[in-house]
């Protein structure tokens, strides 16, 4: 077990997932704060590292592409504070970080976890009902169906429109983007069958126009999230995905604290003989020159605790 707690929150590894919890209080980004505990089963992950710097440091996760639908739906422009997967350490806990790090690398090497990408997600959507977004209105779905609503400052041509639902059955893809320098941000519903509006976002009844004045309109690539886990034909749709790496995914309101039961090692004699074929699957790439002296030692032990 090691964990490390801080202001920005608390990560915790138990050998098999890693469990975040967000800290709490006006420093915490909303994103995170709507996201909330997060477990990480070891196989999504494809990495970790320990970033030092005068203030401490930065700690990352790093998971396989398309094991998170967070992730998937942010395509990359979740960054700093609104990152969930990023903890902010203190100065004099750059020991403890370390630590963290050596544990969940040592368990990757054990496990021998693949880096590559994954066919279907890995872990869970955000917790339904979901809503987010700001500028011009406010998006919600409920696991079937999208609703936008628009606030006092949406254009003409939507607030006359009104508020618009759509079954998530309809929906062919979305895609968030926040607003960077003086270019808005939007969230973009694409409907099955139906052409690309030619409209900008602040015309378009099928899409949120976001302005960036405010860190919550990040929330919208919440509902994205939780949109693209439930799109018909996806890998997701099944829970189960097409790889084998697919876990199933949590079902419209279950919370996400819980740990999926696909992770759950083998019980009795049979997780016993694993870790033995473990240990010489160990022994034979250490001989092969694949594993260092150090790597080898380090996860022989990881082994032995488990035993």
């Amino acid at each position: 077990m090691a964990d490390i707690i801080q202001r920005d929150g608390t990560w915790t590894f138990d050998g098999e997932a890693v469990r975040i919890v967000p800290g709490r209080g006006k420093g915490i980004h909303p994103i995170r704060e709507a996201l909330g505990e997060r477990v990480v089963p070891l196989n999504a992950l494809a990495g970790i590292s320990f970033e030092p710097d005068r203030k401490g440091g930065q700690l990352r996760l790093r998971l396989r592409d398309g094991a998170c639908p967070v992730l998937r739906a942010a395509d990359g422009r979740l960054t700093g504070a609104a990152d969930p997967y990023q903890l902010a350490v203190e100065k004099d806990r750059e020991g403890v970080a370390e630590y963290f790090v050596d544990a969940v690398r040592n368990a990757l090497l054990v496990e021998q976890v693949p880096t590559g990408p994954v066919n279907g997600f890995l872990l869970p959507g955000p917790s339904l009902p979901v809503a987010g977004g700001g500028g011009d209105g406010t998006a919600s779905f409920d696991g079937e169906t999208v609703r936008l609503t628009w606030n006092w400052k949406a254009a003409e041509a939507k607030s006359a429109h009104g508020p618009v639902a759509f079954p998530v059955a309809e929906v062919a893809d979305v895609r968030w983007m926040p607003a960077i320098g003086l270019e808005n941000g939007h969230l973009r519903f694409f409907r099955a069958g139906v052409p690309a509006s030619p409209l900008p976002p602040e015309k378009d009844p099928y899409s949120l126009d976001l302005w960036g004045l405010s860190k919550k309109e990040h929330t919208a690539a919440l509902v994205a999230a939780a949109v693209l886990v439930r799109l018909p034909g996806t890998p997701a749709d099944t829970g189960a995905g097409t790889g084998p790496d697919a876990l199933p995914q949590a079902e419209p309101g279950a919370g996400t604290g819980a740990e999926p039961a696909a992770i759950a090692p083998p019980a009795g004699s049979d997780d016993h003989d694993a870790l033995l074929r473990r240990l010489r699957e160990l022994g034979d790439l250490h001989r092969a020159g694949v594993l260092t002296d150090d790597e080898f030692t380090a996860a022989k032990q990881a082994v032995l605790k488990r035993l």
